[in-house]
């Protein structure tokens, strides 16, 4: 017999589920752009140990202002393309699994990375960069005894965290993502109602130039609003929920896939632009020179608003357009992902530290560094998903068949380790 509690929680699961008629079994654009842009993330990471005005854990000798026209190139779509791929997969993933189950794989996946790499991955970077501002002198090892005592005095200057002095570093993004998800849920059944998805069809059939307006608006506020580390933060949600309503909405991919031309001229422009302003004007920003002219500031900060909305949808574009396309590369890549992120930037900063007391000069030293990191990124990864131990601090299925009793003392303890830590984030 049915009760009405039955009926009223299955009427109430139904909201979180998207419409799904015309869901794509698989977008491997997406899963392409993602491996792509974490690639192009080791080369970003890589290049702020070079640059010269943008502060960073460590710096090489050998620094340019150049080098950060090039990175400009990118730098503005790059985590914003992230965003929008995680609020298009959460899509996905709605259709298939409750509200709970959701909620646990989406914790263990994110957080079992996360601890680890705050106490493991992360206090490398820490060492490094309290050594290379001459705060500590003492080998690797007396400093992980310093860094786990409850009363150690040597990190006055350095930020708390999740803890005192143990903070995220580039694991931000996936204490966000896990945050930001929690969140989103609750807003999923508004986001999925036939009025939400009807007007976002009816603005990208009919007015294509003033839905990029209207999402650069959101973007531009937060801009201009937060201090630039914290702005972070609030653009990542809001492009959280630009890739959920996005999804598998054919107006929108089939508009921008036929517009790649002038979507790519339109974000050209837009990068000389920005280029000239960051050279004119914002450098002298940076180094606490007011603005003589503060239109020209608040006009050159919509343009990289701009930027950003233009750049994230052309590389959908050419993706969509050349990159849907099933690969036997594609599980090995995807898989690789995750351990490549959470392992790249220590290894950029180990390695890169290192090489830097050898004087190899500026075209040696930056091109060993980036094959070094390449290479231990593999051989690191390779190892991470031939051991189940580690599979899972890293975001990967366990591979093994193993009984019911393993079975739940893994998952046991996986509970164990997140329902804390989970609940110290939230806090």
């Amino acid at each position: 017999m049915i009760t009405n509690n039955s009926v009223y929680w299955a009427s109430l699961a139904k909201l979180f589920v998207p419409k799904h008629d015309d869901m794509p079994s698989r977008r491997y654009d997406l899963d392409w752009l993602r491996i792509l842009v974490f690639g192009l993330l080791i080369l970003f990471h890589t290049g702020m140990f070079y640059v010269e005005n943008w502060g960073w854990h460590a710096k090489s000798l050998y620094q340019s202002q150049f080098l950060e026209n090039i990175m400009l190139i990118v730098e503005p779509w790059r985590m914003p393309v992230l965003w929008l791929i995680s609020g298009i997969a959460i899509r996905f993933i709605m259709v298939k699994v409750s509200i709970w189950r959701f909620i646990t794989l989406r914790s263990f996946r994110l957080l079992l990375p996360l601890l680890f790499g705050i106490l493991v991955v992360v206090p490398p970077q820490l060492y490094v960069q309290m050594s290379y501002n001459g705060d500590i002198n003492m080998n690797y090892w007396q400093f992980l005894g310093e860094f786990f005592s409850s009363n150690s005095n040597i990190f006055s200057k350095y930020q708390s965290g999740i803890w005192p002095h143990i903070d995220v570093n580039h694991l931000w993004f996936i204490r966000a993502l896990w945050q930001y998800s929690l969140v989103l849920l609750c807003l999923i059944p508004l986001l999925n109602s036939s009025q939400v998805n009807r007007a976002i069809s009816w603005l990208f059939n009919r007015h294509g130039m003033l839905a990029l307006l209207l999402a650069t608006l959101p973007l531009f506020i937060i801009q201009v609003s937060w201090e630039m580390e914290d702005a972070r933060y609030p653009l990542g949600f809001t492009l959280m929920l630009y890739g959920y309503l996005i999804g598998w909405n054919s107006v929108f991919w089939q508009r921008i896939s036929q517009n790649v031309k002038p979507l790519f001229i339109a974000s050209v422009v837009c990068y000389g632009a920005f280029i000239v302003f960051y050279n004119i004007i914002w450098l002298d920003v940076i180094h606490n020179v007011p603005p003589k002219n503060e239109a020209i500031l608040i006009l050159g900060m919509f343009n990289y608003s701009l930027m950003r909305v233009l750049g994230v949808v052309t590389v959908f574009a050419i993706a969509h357009k050349f990159l849907n396309v099933k690969s036997s590369k594609l599980s090995y890549f995807n898989d690789a992902v995750y351990p490549f992120y959470i392992l790249h930037q220590t290894l950029i900063l180990v390695i890169g530290f290192n090489l830097s007391k050898l004087h190899l000069g500026a075209i040696v030293e930056p091109a060993l560094l980036i094959t070094f990191t390449v290479v231990a990124c593999f051989i690191g990864y390779e190892l991470i998903r031939r051991t189940d131990l580690l599979r899972p601090f890293f975001g990967l299925k366990i591979q093994g068949n193993y009984g019911i009793v393993m079975r739940r003392v893994g998952y046991l303890s996986a509970i164990a380790l997140t329902l804390p830590f989970g609940w110290r984030i939230l806090m």
